[in-house]
């Protein structure tokens, strides 16, 4: 079995505008428009001929200009005043129209972060993927930042292009040819030249840029863990006044941010320097194509009226299309943000793809197995993914229905590794481990050693949800939960939180002592009542008295149970023992009816 481990494959490349750029972009840009039917496909349809309408008003609204000068230049009031009239429905036209595509672009917005957050979600929290991200692999950082964050600064830049880039296309072949029908082949020769020059040149100094913006994003998301690291720990932490500390170390990640970020400004300032001069340049460039015709004489038969209207009509005309290009010179600040953006969602993309591909659960519906058995170990020998030693090796046991097994040993000896390997959360190093029943209420559940609490009521932490529905369906007797949080110690609970359906605006770890985390996490396992319970230091917190208590609830209510800690006093509840020696060694011990180490290594318990 291959070995699952912090991966050493850190990307050395630094992400900058290149083919790689352009597969991850159109890879989510395939999340976002998956048919051409879809929400995202219809509202980007809208735009654009919300946009190219905005495009003829404008060019009407434009070349007004030219109508006054002629009508002014012949003193035509009947003229005048109806051009008034054509001048106000025009503007009002075009005010409606540029707010509609706002509008259309926020609504992008909200579909697509909606879209492609839900997309990584499906895959974050698809089997294991979220642990092995955050636990087992190093080279994606802040994948938590990457989906909250960067998926909606992705979304929010793309918005802000979309109606300038889907109307360039349209604009630009438009105004080329008015621009050659009015100067000739010199306007349009000369405003392309122009925009090859602007675009090499935004190109190189773009490239710097992109892979800062990834190393900044990276920063913030290790400054902001840091923050929540403390809001976490806060109470371990100022128990010892380690305040001080936190404040150093803090601000050391905050001066490495802020470095970063000045490099950032400090190239950026180029770009904004070439994109300014570009625009700035662009308004003399209008006027010198304006000019060659006239001093050419091509237009020396015209009245100093038409001639004012003319020169208006392809000032507009010439100033629009090198607009029109200085508009996606513009977008190469936000295209670097993009790129960015696209680097790391797509890198995200692709490693959780990778963790997918590798994870092959075993499903216990696809072959037959013992329907009293739980887990099945053949040989097993595994390690931790941070080490080279093996903790345990050549295990070979079959643990079933009704015998109850205590895992004992000292700290460091693989205890919780065990337990890990058995939910495949790491891969074992060699041998096999077949766990032959589901996971959930009909077949195993695991109490990890840090009880887990989610948001919600107190109904909801009892009635835990799996695989993304209530376990049982209706109405939920609620007797049988109160029944159990008596049971398990913490009816007190109904109270603090004035009912099972009661919302609380607190965080249940900051509320609930160790104790009465524990407890309840003995509340969920009563009301789903599992075959198998799998129980790691799960009463660590709590007496042994209130230990017996929980225990007999548990074979009470038929759970087979496989603990793992440290107190002689849980041999009673248990039939045989496995103890892990380190380096490697284990023994099995009959706890009920045997005595002795069992020396034979494959053993049916």
């Amino acid at each position: 079995m291959p070995r699952v481990g912090k991966s050493n494959d850190r990307r050395t490349t630094r992400p900058k505008l290149d083919w790689r750029f352009v597969q991850r972009f159109c890879s989510i840009q395939r999340v976002l428009f998956p048919s051409w039917t879809s929400q995202s496909a219809l509202m980007f349809a809208t735009l654009l001929g919300v946009t190219l309408t905005e495009q003829l008003i404008i060019y009407q609204v434009g070349v007004l200009p030219s109508h006054f000068y002629k009508v002014l230049a012949d003193k035509d009031y009947s003229g005048f005043r109806s051009l008034v009239g054509t001048a106000m429905v025009l503007i009002v036209l075009n005010s409606t129209l540029k707010s509609l595509d706002q509008y259309i672009c926020n609504q992008m917005y909200v579909s697509w972060r909606k879209t492609l957050t839900e997309s990584l979600h499906s895959a974050y929290f698809q089997g294991r993927v979220y642990y092995t991200l955050n636990v087992l692999r190093e080279d994606v950082d802040n994948p938590d930042q990457r989906i909250s964050q960067d998926a909606e600064r992705l979304c929010k830049q793309m918005s802000t292009m979309a109606s300038r880039l889907i109307v360039s296309p349209f604009t630009l072949t438009y105004y080329t040819y008015h621009c050659f029908h009015s100067t000739g082949w010199f306007g349009p020769v000369s405003i392309f030249g122009y925009f090859v020059i602007g675009t090499i040149a935004n190109k190189i100094l773009m490239g710097p840029i992109v892979s800062t913006l990834f190393e900044q994003e990276k920063l913030e998301g290790d400054f902001r863990f840091k923050h929540m690291q403390i809001r976490v720990n806060a109470e371990s932490a100022a128990f010892y006044r380690a305040g001080k500390v936190e404040h150093m170390r803090t601000n050391r990640r905050l001066q490495t941010l802020l470095e970063t970020q000045r490099s950032l400004i400090n190239k950026e300032l180029w770009l904004y320097i070439g994109v300014n001069t570009f625009d700035y340049l662009g308004g003399f460039l209008s006027y010198i194509i304006i000019a060659i015709p006239i001093f050419a004489g091509i237009y020396d038969g015209l009245s100093p009226g038409e001639l004012s209207a003319l020169i208006s009509k392809n000032a507009f005309v010439c100033i629009y299309l090198i607009n029109g290009f200085t508009q996606l010179i513009d977008l190469s600040t936000t295209l670097s943000d993009v790129a960015g953006y696209t680097h790391r969602i797509g890198e995200l993309r692709e490693v959780m793809d990778d963790i997918l591909h590798k994870q092959c659960d075993y499903d216990p519906a696809s072959g037959e197995s013992p329907l009293d058995t739980a887990f099945i170990l053949d040989h097993l020998s595994y390690k931790s993914p941070y080490s080279d030693e093996l903790l345990v090796e050549d295990l070979s046991l079959k643990i079933t229905q009704g015998t109850h097994l205590l895992v004992v040993g000292n700290t460091g000896t693989g205890k919780t590794s065990l337990l890990r390997v058995l939910n495949r959360l790491w891969e074992a190093e060699s041998g096999f481990v077949h766990m032959t029943t589901c996971f959930g209420p009909r077949g195993t559940l695991f109490l990890p050693q840090k009880p887990y609490l989610t948001d919600g009521t107190l109904r909801e932490q009892v009635c835990h949800v799996l695989n993304g529905s209530f376990l049982l369906s209706g109405s939920v007797d609620d007797d049988r939960i109160i029944q159990f949080l008596e049971l398990a110690g913490v009816s007190s609970l109904l109270k603090r939180t004035g009912g099972l359906d009661e919302k609380v605006d607190w965080n249940w770890y900051d509320v609930l002592s160790p104790g009465e985390m524990q407890r309840l996490c003995f509340a969920r396992l009563f009301y789903l009542q599992p075959k198998y319970a799998v129980l790691d230091e799960a009463t660590s917190a709590l007496t042994e008295e209130a230990e017996a208590q929980l225990y007999r609830t548990c074979k009470h209510l038929g759970m087979t149970l496989i603990s793992l800690g440290h107190r002689s006093s849980l041999e009673k509840y248990h039939d045989v023992q496995l103890k892990l020696c380190g380096e490697g060694r284990w023994e099995l011990t009959k706890l009920k009816g045997g005595s002795g180490s069992l020396n034979h290594r494959d053993i049916t318990m």
